[in-house]
């Protein structure tokens, strides 16, 4: 103890939420707004016990507190990875107040009280983050002392309270002002509920490191956090409530780097089909348009120029794209917003808007319009999941790009090149389309999508009446799986389509080559198929 400190008389017994802050800790990295909050603990006539670079600050601003070291009789040593893993400190915040006992053996081992820790930890998600950062240099970001002060504070709500977040000094020094120096125990209950699921964050992206340097991709505990992003105003529907989360640790996500420049707040619905467009826009380099209905491409074209990427896809079904998702990979000027408030449109995306673009768009006072400012790729690293029932399904994205030397021709018809680059821009979009998946296109641009039926012959003759009278003629198909009989692809070839992509590996398949090579159509074989449920 620091000289002329005398050995603590025995605490009074105190009931929970009624513990007076009299001594508080604060030890932090961050150090937004520390200084002030310490100084108006001080002025409250609360005693301030600090470590390290935080005690350095406070001394800096002339703010008096007690260093560790003289709180503990313990020195900080071996360059600060141990100082505060004391029993004097830990007592101090774990023992129940209105337990005799425990107040006892701390008045026998010289224990002081602490009332209340300030902690925030070692940056480890932004080291982790650095390009060329060393393991060394990521392994002493691990912080080991402020998780226990924080737990230990947190499992002792009653008596003791953990302040996590920079956010929250504000409101704890006006309750303190307005209460006499003690904090509700709904508030107790909030900061340590608070506590624990930062702790919980910090842990996670630690595991998540361990996992990923080992190359663990499926380790047999799987632990990722989320962080709110925003509240939603409902979910699917108006009854369900929701919230979009951003995964802890990802460079980017769906809205990230996103600005909304017009129109009403985004929904859940909103988001789902937001993701599915803009997974599809990426995969092609030149000016692309994808417009997006109930988590399904409704339409698809690149061309040369945006304005006319939008009109082709528009044009493959007008009446689904009414209130779609439309996504753009090049940004929107005046002549295509004249094109695009013709329509109804929930949500336009695109990576930048002129002046005159936005002066037209707002004609559209409930479009939501984004344009993305991010300049990273999206993070597609890690894997997807589906939530199921007190579960969830893991499995690798669907990433694959197959190129035209990777498939077979399996009719003795070879597509043209140009059927070959139809093929394989429909490829593309079929991916990206429910199961059973059928894509029609011509022209770089998608003419007819069936999507989401249980029969795959369903889904050919859906893409064909989705088609404007004579699209078909000349165009190609793609399936997102092989056409287990003769009679699936029967629908496009009679409206006229010339080649076929699908995956093989029905144990018909000669029927189905024999049913193209009757009627002069190219079909190619993948071997990969792309089902997305």
């Amino acid at each position: 103890m620091s000289e002329g400190t005398e050995t603590p008389n025995a605490p009074s017994p105190t009931a929970p939420g009624q513990v007076e802050i009299r001594r508080a800790l604060l030890s932090v990295s961050d150090k937004t707004g520390i200084v002030e909050f310490a100084r108006g603990l001080a002025d409250l006539g609360v005693e301030i016990v600090s470590t390290g670079g935080t005690a350095g600050a406070l001394a800096d601003a002339g703010i008096p507190h007690r260093s560790i070291t003289d709180f503990t009789g313990f020195p900080e040593i071996m360059d600060g990875r141990v100082k505060t893993l004391h029993p004097k400190l830990y007592a101090g915040l774990l023992a129940v107040r209105d337990d005799e006992s425990h107040l006892a053996a701390a008045q026998d081992a010289e224990v002081e009280m602490v009332d209340l820790v300030c902690v925030n930890l070692y940056p480890f998600e932004q080291t982790v983050a650095r390009r060329g950062v060393a393991d060394s240099e990521v392994i002493e970001n691990i912080d080991i002392g402020g998780p226990t002060m924080i737990r230990a504070a947190a499992k002792n709500f009653a008596f003791a309270a953990p302040v996590v977040s920079p956010e929250a000094y504000d409101a704890i020094l006006d309750e303190l002002r307005d209460s006499g120096r003690k904090l509700s125990l709904t508030t107790r209950e909030s900061l340590a509920a608070e506590a624990f699921a930062y702790t919980a964050r910090y842990d996670t992206a630690i595991a998540r490191w361990f996992a990923e340097k080992r190359g663990d991709d499926f380790p047999q505990l799987f632990v990722r956090a989320f962080e709110k992003v925003t509240d939603l105003s409902y979910g699917e529907n108006p009854h369900q409530r929701a919230a979009y989360y951003a995964q802890v640790g990802s460079p980017t996500h769906l809205l990230s780097n996103v600005r909304q420049l017009g129109g009403k707040p985004l929904s859940f619905n909103n988001l789902l089909d937001l993701n599915g467009a803009r997974l599809l826009v990426r995969e092609y380099g030149a000016p692309a348009c994808v417009i997006v209905k109930h988590n399904n491409p409704c339409g698809v074209a690149t061309s040369d120029t945006p304005l006319d990427a939008y009109q082709r896809a528009f044009e493959c079904d007008p009446m689904s794209a009414f209130g779609g998702i439309v996504c753009l990979n090049r940004p929107v000027d005046a002549p295509l917003a004249e094109a695009l408030v013709r329509q109804f449109i929930e949500v336009l995306f695109a990576p930048g808007y002129s002046d005159e673009a936005l002066e037209i768009l707002s004609v559209k006072q409930n479009m939501r319009v984004l344009q993305d400012d991010e300049n990273l790729p999206l993070h597609l690293a890690e894997p997807d999941l589906k939530q199921v029932v007190g579960g969830l399904l893991v499995q690798d994205r669907d990433l694959d790009t197959q190129e035209r030397a990777e498939m077979t021709v399996a009719t003795r018809r070879e597509p043209t090149d140009r059927e070959w680059s139809e093929l394989l821009f429909a490829w593309r979009v079929c991916k990206h389309v429910r199961s059973n998946a059928i894509v029609l296109a011509r022209d770089n641009a998608s003419v007819g999508i069936g999507a989401g039926q249980m029969s795959r012959v369903d889904s050919v003759r859906i893409a064909v009446e989705k088609a404007r009278e004579g699209s078909v003629t000349g165009a190609v198909l793609a399936s997102d799986a092989f056409f287990p009989f003769a009679d699936g692809p029967e629908p496009a070839i009679a409206a006229g389509v010339t080649a076929i992509i699908q995956p093989g590996g029905s144990i018909r398949d000669d029927e189905v080559i024999a049913a193209a090579d009757a009627a002069g159509v190219a079909m190619v074989f993948t071997s990969r198929r792309h089902f997305k449920h």
